[in-house]
């Protein structure tokens, strides 16, 4: 006999959970029938976090073993309800995973919108913008700190200032002292860089 008329000769050999060939004999007692589908040994009280024993049954005993099964054997009128609500379980809070050094991120709880918690923190970081909508680049912000200016400072701001630190910086000014020479530098590299940006366009 061929594999194939084996498989013809065998009467439907899929079920779902169907586990062939492992030797197991029926739990029920006085049948010879081998054990191939697994089945809670006692029906507990109710849903619990740890699954329950469980043993072997043929496959006439297991369907017995459904028809019969009651998954809210033991349970109070109220904790049925609860459980078959429609977003029953989704309530709980599940446990925490580690940030691995990073910011945790915001509770979903304080958002009506999931995708606000996750753009949130990424707001509350971002640098402050323009009022007029002007861009900015890490290198404008850093001249503007280096010329104490705003933000939203403007053009004619921007000259005034460089003035300003011009005068007070430069040797002539200071008895040619050159002490503050690298600041003015860093002053001239910074309007340079400002003068140019769009933002003072």
């Amino acid at each position: 006999m061929t594999d194939d008329d084996d498989r013809k000769a065998r009467p439907r050999a899929r079920f779902h959970g169907r586990v062939e060939g492992s030797g197991r004999p029926c739990a029920v007692a006085g049948c010879d029938q081998p054990g191939e589908f697994r089945a809670p040994a006692e029906q507990g009280p109710g849903p619990s976090d740890r699954p329950p024993p469980y043993r072997w049954l043929c496959l006439d005993h297991v369907r017995e073993f459904n028809a019969r099964y009651n998954f809210f054997a033991g349970m109070t009128p109220e904790e049925i309800s609860n459980a078959q609500r429609p977003y029953a379980g989704w309530e709980r809070e599940t446990r925490a995973f580690a940030s691995n050094g990073t910011d945790r991120p915001p509770a979903w709880a304080d958002f009506a919108d999931p995708l606000d918690a996750i753009s949130a923190r990424y707001r509350a970081q971002a640098p402050a913008m323009r009022a007029d909508g002007r861009p900015l680049s890490d290198a404008d912000r850093r001249a503007l700190k280096v010329l104490g200016l705003e933000i939203n400072a403007d053009r004619r701001a921007l000259r005034s200032r460089y003035s300003t630190l011009v005068r007070q910086y430069h040797p002539d000014r200071n008895g040619g002292d050159r002490r503050f020479e690298a600041k003015l530098q860093a002053v001239i590299a910074a309007y340079q860089q400002l003068k140019g940006a769009p933002a003072f366009g």
